[in-house]
């Protein structure tokens, strides 16, 4: 048997065990929530699925309307990325120019490449971050970051928080430790429960964690197996790209215990169908950050991978 279809029968096992006697993951003749369309909730001892860059299978990245769609499909946890503008304005926005998610340079054709540290918010403000997704998101903006924390604390929702390009933004660590703060995010439930902080680069993730120890961290990557007890003393979590994960692996990290004396967890990212996401809560994964929450979500919950990958 493949390690696909191994993972395949671990989860189907465990999924059957924690059934009651008489029912099943989809009773028959009773449609499951994901087939009746409605949201599904994470099940209970399963990984946790993340909203990449907010539902960004299902509006712009990185937006308001991509924290909206993750709420409207009633996903709780919501990664977004954050920078630092020319004028110190911290924003949500993966690319460290304005050219592929903007109209920057329809608008400013003179100031290619279109840096986002060489314009300042209220030029960005101005930009369209919306219609290059689609027409129905004509005039959607480029949010700062306090305006997602607001609109997810709105919305009751949990942040994994990606600091991008930390080299480029010195001092960034100290201003979102400070964004957070103002904007109601170090609360104590919040710190327990809602919040985690990550970046590739490590030093800027143990900066952070010096500034903020109350701050629950991540380091993005895959680092070798004999540096995670020293990345332990100042993470929670290990975040590796999905298609580099094994079964020891995640083993060998969810052995150590993290910063806050807690089980290291392991988030992969970014997986958008569903057999690859069934295959990797068999592997015991923590956490799947994807576009298509409600794909990987149905899959999970039903416990039946869907047979097609969303492109």
């Amino acid at each position: 048997m493949t390690t696909l279809g191994s993972a395949f029968v671990a989860v189907t096992l465990a999924l059957t065990a924690a059934t009651p006697a008489g029912t099943s993951a989809g009773a028959a003749g009773e449609p499951s929530p994901a087939a009746a369309g409605a949201p599904a909730p994470d099940r209970s001892g399963g990984p946790a699925v993340v909203a990449h860059r907010g539902a960004s299978g299902h509006a712009p990245e990185n937006t308001l309307a991509a924290v909206d769609a993750a709420a409207e499909l009633g996903v709780e946890w919501v990664e977004v990325d954050v920078q630092r503008a020319g004028d110190g304005e911290l924003v949500v926005l993966h690319d460290n120019d304005l050219a592929r998610t903007t109209d920057a340079a329809e608008r400013h054709p003179d100031r290619a490449p279109w840096g986002l540290d060489d314009f300042s918010y209220p030029e960005i403000a101005e930009l369209d971050a919306g219609s290059w997704y689609g027409p129905e998101f004509a005039g959607e903006r480029v949010p700062t970051l306090g305006e997602v924390l607001d609109r997810m604390d709105e919305h009751g929702q949990k942040l994994l928080l990606e600091v991008k390009s930390p080299e480029l933004y010195p001092g960034i660590e100290a201003d979102v430790v400070a964004e957070l703060r103002e904007h109601g995010w170090l609360a104590p439930r919040t710190l327990r429960t809602s919040l985690v902080v990550q970046s590739f680069d490590a030093a800027s993730v143990r900066t952070l964690h010096e500034l903020a120890p109350r701050v629950r961290t991540g380091l993005l990557g895959n680092p070798p197996v004999a540096r995670l007890a020293d990345h332990a003393e100042y993470v929670d979590q290990i975040n590796p790209r999905h298609t580099t994960v094994t079964a020891d692996y995640v083993a060998a990290i969810q052995e150590l215990r993290g910063a806050h004396g807690r089980k290291l967890q392991v988030n992969v990212w970014t997986v958008n169908d569903g057999p690859t996401a069934f295959a990797l809560a068999g592997l015991g994964v923590d956490g799947i950050i994807t576009d298509h929450p409600d794909v990987v979500r149905a899959a999970l919950s039903s416990g039946v991978a869907s047979p097609e990958p969303v492109s």
